[in-house]
């Protein structure tokens, strides 16, 4: 018998070179790309506008930043600018998740592709949009305004290369590692929150080119600059100024920190892709032990077990939970610091900004029921009298007041350190609660006259309809608020303007006793409208 041909042996599966991968995955970020733009004119319409914006404003950053060469400390705003641009992509994806459908990397968990790979797949794709076109020309014109000579070019390419690498690098190994977080509730509430932080971050560079335009220009700039030239990837462009000046080995040991940070971005970005494809989630874990009954914890062990605890609790909840509650608390409280310390540190400020604070803080209460939309129903549902309705609203004062008085005395003593005013706190916090008290009683009696809805669905804070009605809610109140607040304010001119300046600390026994008794009076006022008009209340707050 003749000897049977052996079987031919299975071919072995085909591995796609990292090279092949760049390309499928760049294509894959161009079709996505054309997809989302087919899906409909305007979107076309909108992404080519914004396509020309961005190109309008590359190229004017790139000609700004050119036009800075052979200026002296030049260097100075390329540094500083190379530092918040790498600080910008670093924040990007936690407050706009949805800007980019390949960030969600959980969709690529079934496929066949090894983590080293991926990675450059990811980053090449990653370079593909406007952003890297505008941060490519922002540092490509700051290369051009520090680098001189040879040497310099040449080191001036490789700073630009890995800065915008580290960019892109550290937007990527953010999103993957908060890909869950991202694409949960929590996540798009923290995107709620991306106003308030752009609002923020353009008051700190105002508040940055006003203090070189009062000072000696961009020389003001170089004790901050000889610190932040040796943080990456603003020590990339720290590298080509050092080059322009012969210092070689200061340019060596910036590129190192450059690409260090290169580096392990990008390993920390790839071990967050191993963890999150392979690693269960939530869902698949089971859930923890039920808590023992009868036990208490966390803050609300720290509340009377009563009516007015829980209603505390429920309102310092939807300050957590609820996306426009939290977003309104978090502006009041970030404006009601930042607004008096920079005027401070203008010098165009006294400690009275100190009571800034609490009456930023003090309109929360007002259009209280609106805040709860047509969840109202239910608290609606727990007020049968006069009382119940003091009880309910009592309890929304004292919540907003357990946070508000310890703020507003830490911005006062922050004020007080800043002005070297320390002989006037006293009578500062005692304006700041009688102001407060003010404000309580003001929300309290437009809270039950003039309630209004706030759409929970759209960035609108007002319902389609009831805009007269949140301007007189709001003014109106605050009109009342002023001349409930207005004898504590008179009683502190009258002993100034007498020369009484050794009594000026009676003002904190004094407003602080003030503002709790017009804070009682309003509640009580607001109580019986409350109680009388929940039906017309809770329709208009359901309106939305």
């Amino acid at each position: 018998m003749s000897a049977q041909a052996p079987a031919p042996a299975a071919p072995a599966p085909a591995r796609a070179s990292a090279g092949g991968l760049v390309s499928v995955f760049v294509r894959l970020k161009l079709s996505l790309l054309r997809g989302g733009l087919r899906q409909s004119s305007s979107r076309t319409a909108v992404w080519v506008t914004s396509l020309v914006v961005v190109l309008l404003l590359s190229a004017g950053t790139l000609l700004g930043l050119a036009a800075l060469r052979g200026v002296d400390d030049a260097a100075a705003p390329v540094v500083l600018l190379t530092l918040v641009l790498a600080l910008g992509w670093l924040l990007m994806p936690l407050f706009f998740p949805s800007g980019d459908e390949t960030l969600d990397t959980t969709r690529l968990a079934m496929l066949p592709l090894r983590p080293r790979p991926l990675t450059g797949a990811l980053l090449a794709a990653s370079l593909v949009g406007m952003g890297p076109v505008f941060a490519l020309c922002l540092l490509a014109g700051a290369a051009l305004a520090t680098a001189h000579g040879a040497v310099a070019a040449v080191v001036a390419v490789v700073a630009v290369v890995v800065s915008l690498l580290t960019c892109v690098a550290l937007a990527r190994a953010m999103a993957t590692a908060n890909t869950r977080l991202l694409t949960s509730r929590k996540g798009r509430d923290l995107a709620v929150l991306s106003g308030l932080v752009i609002a923020v971050g353009i008051q700190l560079v105002n508040f940055w080119v006003q203090r070189i335009g009062s000072s000696t220009g961009l020389s003001s700039l170089d004790p901050t600059v000889s610190v932040v030239r040796w943080i990456p990837p603003a020590s990339a462009m720290g590298a080509v100024q050092s080059a322009s000046e012969g210092a070689y080995g200061r340019m060596a040991a910036q590129l190192v920190l450059a690409l260090a940070l290169l580096a392990g971005v990008v390993v920390f970005w790839q071990r967050s892709l191993v963890k999150l494809m392979t690693a269960p989630d939530s869902s698949t874990i089971a859930a923890a032990a039920p808590k023992r009954r009868g036990r208490r914890s966390g803050l609300s062990s720290l509340l009377p077990e009563s009516r007015t605890g829980t209603a505390m609790l429920r309102t310092l909840r939807y300050v957590v939970r609820d996306p426009k509650t939290k977003t309104a608390w978090v502006t009041s409280l970030a404006i009601g610091l930042i607004v008096p310390v920079f005027n401070a540190l203008q010098g165009a400020s006294t400690i009275y900004f100190g009571c800034f604070a609490a009456g930023l803080l003090g309109t929360q209460m007002y259009n209280q029921f609106g805040q709860d939309t047509s969840a109202f129903w239910m608290v609606a549902m727990t007020i049968a009298s006069k009382r119940d309705a003091y009880l309910e609203l009592r309890a929304r004062a004292f919540a907003l007041a357990a946070v508000t008085v310890p703020y507003s005395a830490l911005v006062s003593v922050v004020m007080a350190a800043l002005t070297h005013d320390w002989r006037a706190l006293p009578e500062v916090l005692g304006l700041s609660w009688a102001l407060l008290g003010a404000l309580l009683a003001g929300g309290a009696f437009a809270s039950a006259r003039l309630p209004y809805s706030i759409p929970q669905e759209s960035r609108k804070n007002v319902a389609p309809g009831q805009t007269g009605l949140a301007v007189m809610s709001m003014f109106g109140g605050i009109v009342v608020a002023a001349l409930l607040a207005s004898p504590a304010l008179g009683l502190t001119l009258w002993l100034h303007l007498g020369g009484h300046n050794g009594w000026t600390w009676l003002l904190l026994p004094v407003g602080t006793a003030y503002g709790a008794l017009v804070g009682w009076l309003g509640l009580r006022t607001a109580a019986g409208p409350t109680a009388d008009r929940l039906p017309e209340i809770l329709a208009a707050v359901s309106k939305g």
